[in-house]
């Protein structure tokens, strides 16, 4: 088992198929963080904010880590980060891009916003496997996350 079941991730992911792949690893290592999914940038930032269905701590719990794909519809994955890194409540939670983007110039904004760090989705199973192994372990098991519990 890896995690901290007071420690919530939440996933911003619009594909199905990537979700899914990375909720089998996350039963398959046994995972204890509650982990949360918005399909788009206009839900995350609902959950975020506590705004239209996510409007109580229970519904959406302040994350620990944000996971996120940079090609959203609606509003796409470079605001989500500009818009939590100007935010003076948010700013301090990890964001953690894994994206099929390898376009530098995504690459360079995003670490100007300061993401923790950025991930390219692999397209071969076997590296994706690597890849989320190596994402569960570091970001879960090894990091020492910010306390969600006091804030």
């Amino acid at each position: 088992m890896i995690g901290n079941i007071t420690q919530p991730l939440l996933v911003i992911e619009d594909s199905d198929e990537d979700f899914e792949a990375l909720c089998r690893f996350i039963q398959k290592e046994a995972v204890l963080n509650p982990v949360f999914r918005c399909v788009d940038g206009d839900e995350a930032l609902d959950f975020l904010y506590h705004y239209g269905t996510y409007q109580d701590a229970q519904t959406a719990p302040r994350p620990s880590i944000i996971l996120l794909d940079l090609n959203l519809p609606g509003t796409d994955g470079r605001e989500i980060i500009a818009q939590i890194k100007q935010d003076q409540n948010l700013r301090s939670i990890p964001i953690v891009v894994f994206t099929t983007s390898s376009n530098p110039q995504d690459i360079e904004i995003c670490y100007q916003y300061c993401v923790a760090s950025y991930i390219l989705k692999p397209i071969d199973i076997n590296r994706l496997v690597t890849t989320i192994h190596s994402f569960l372990i570091y970001w879960l098991d090894i990091v020492i996350l910010p306390d969600t519990v006091s804030k």
